[in-house]
């Protein structure tokens, strides 16, 4: 798995543990519905870090709590 679909798969499984739609994360987040639906599409390719870190803050965490996860743990190489 690449760093994409990693932290789409890590989003919705925080989102899945709180019972959180995506509504209420992008309200949270302080953005449009439409966004992090666009955002957790397996399609689109990057997220930026400043995104992240305004989701993260929608969920109240850290960064690092969001990337303390075994999703994380063997990634794919990025350059091909």
């Amino acid at each position: 798995m690449t760093i994409k679909p990693a932290i789409v798969k890590r989003l919705l499984q925080i989102c899945s543990s709180r019972n959180m739609p995506a509504n209420d994360l992008a309200v949270r987040s302080g953005m449009t519905a439409s966004t992090v639906y666009s955002l957790l599409d397996s399609n689109r390719k990057d997220m930026s870090v400043i995104t992240l870190k305004k989701l993260c803050d929608g969920l109240e965490m850290s960064l690092v709590e969001f990337f303390d996860s075994d999703i994380f743990h063997k990634l794919e190489q990025e350059i091909r």
